[in-house]
This record gives structure tokens, C-alpha cells and sequence, in this order.
């Protein structure tokens, strides 16, 4: 397939997936997860006027970005994957959308970076919603207390963000983050992925991370 064609499969896909729900697909951002891919891999989609991309390395977008967005103004960069507090003040000068606010510690340093340079991306907080040690995201009975911790510290939260158990129907754990927001008084959902991103339309998505369906395996 061409990048037209696996661009135009995904619009299809979240158009299907939000007409049951009643919902409009340009409520949902495809977010174009190019982790690993080289610039050559994210030109096309750029030349097809795609413009939100995400990474989940702060190194890997340094290396990449900065050329691509001065051809390409317009693009909106969403930072994806875990990040250290040491690389706070770099997210903040490269991404439009940080999708792993999880812990007080990155809440403070992105506070800091951000009045320090002026710059206010919109955040989520990542929330462990199957409550597996093994991923990031805070804990769904420590959620409340870093919500109010990252809105003292006036970082635009923008929702919340998941990554559901693999191999496991995704959709409950989709409805439960779109409960845990509407409590919250948040509204922005980040959930859904190639594999799974209908039934996270069909229950809020408001944002879908893409990577191998729309740029195939990653090396």
C-alpha cells in the first residue's frame, strides 16, 4: 500500500468507528506515531497534508524534527513514550503535546521549563489503567491528588492518556479512562492504537496513536 492509501484506510476506519457513536470524526486527531522511522518515511505524509506526529523518544525527535517543521510549519509534535525529568526542558522547546505526565516529579520540572521558556504544550496525564508494574502511568487511586498537583502548577492538562493490558479486550479498559476523565472534569482522551483504535473511538478517543498501520514494522 501507499502512504496515500494506509492514510486514507485509517480515516476510514475512525469515520466507521465513530458513525454508531454518533460522533464526528473530526473530533478525532490521528496522531502518526513515527517512533524509529526516518524523516524519509514522514515526508510523505507530510506531502499529504498530515500534520500530527508523534514520538516516543526526546533524542529521536531532536534528531529528526527541527528540519522537518521548518519545511513544514505547521506540524504538531506529541511526545508519547515515558519521559525523564531530566528531559523536561527539551520536551517543552520541541513538543506541541506531551501524552506521559504520570508523576509529581515530571509535573514539577515541566512546570518549571515552562515558565522558563514561555512555552505551555498541552499535557495528559498517563494513567495505568490495567495496573501493570511493568508500564508507566500513575496509579488510578493516585490520579486525583497529581491532577490537582499539575493544575496548581498551571500545566495545561489537556486529558488523560492509556495504554491498555496486550492481548486482552481493550474496550473496558477504554470506557473505564473515559469515566475516570468525565469524574475528573478532563475531556481529551489519548487511547487507541493500530490494533485496537475503533473501539477507542467508539467509547471517546479524542486523540489515536498510529504507528505501524500507517508506516508498517518498526526495525
Amino acid at each position: 500500500m501507499t502512504p496515500d492509501d494506509r492514510l486514507a484506510a485509517i480515516h476510514a476506519r475512525i469515520a466507521a468507528a465513530a458513525r454508531p457513536a454518533q460522533r464526528d470524526p473530526a473530533q478525532v486527531t490521528l496522531v502518526a506515531v513515527s517512533k524509529t522511522h526516518p524523516a524519509e518515511a514522514i515526508r510523505p505524509l507530510l506531502g499529504l497534508g498530515h500534520r500530527d506526529f508523534g514520538e516516543n523518544r526526546v533524542q529521536e525527535a531532536q534528531a529528526k524534527w527541527p528540519q522537518l517543521q521548518e519545511e513544514f510549519p505547521d506540524t504538531r509534535l506529541h511526545l508519547v513514550g515515558q519521559l525523564q525529568s531530566n528531559k523536561a526542558a527539551d520536551a517543552v522547546a520541541l513538543a506541541d503535546a506531551i501524552h506521559s505526565v504520570d508523576r509529581p516529579s515530571l509535573v514539577a520540572a515541566l512546570a518549571r521549563a515552562m515558565d522558563a521558556q514561555g512555552r505551555r504544550p498541552d499535557c495528559f496525564v498517563q494513567v495505568n489503567i490495567g495496573a501493570e508494574p511493568q508500564k508507566g502511568g500513575c496509579a488510578i487511586a493516585d490520579l486525583p491528588a497529581l491532577l490537582a498537583e499539575a493544575r496548581a502548577a498551571d500545566l495545561p492538562v489537556a486529558g488523560l492518556m492509556c495504554v491498555p493490558p496486550a492481548a486482552v479486550e481493550p474496550a473496558p479498559y477504554f470506557a473505564l479512562l473515559a469515566r475516570i476523565a468525565r469524574d475528573s472534569g478532563v475531556f481529551a482522551l489519548s487511547m487507541g492504537m493500530s490494533d485496537d483504535l475503533e473501539q477507542a473511538v467508539m467509547l471517546g478517543a479524542t486523540h489515536v496513536r498510529v504507528g505501524s498501520a500507517l508506516f508498517g514494522a518498526r526495525a
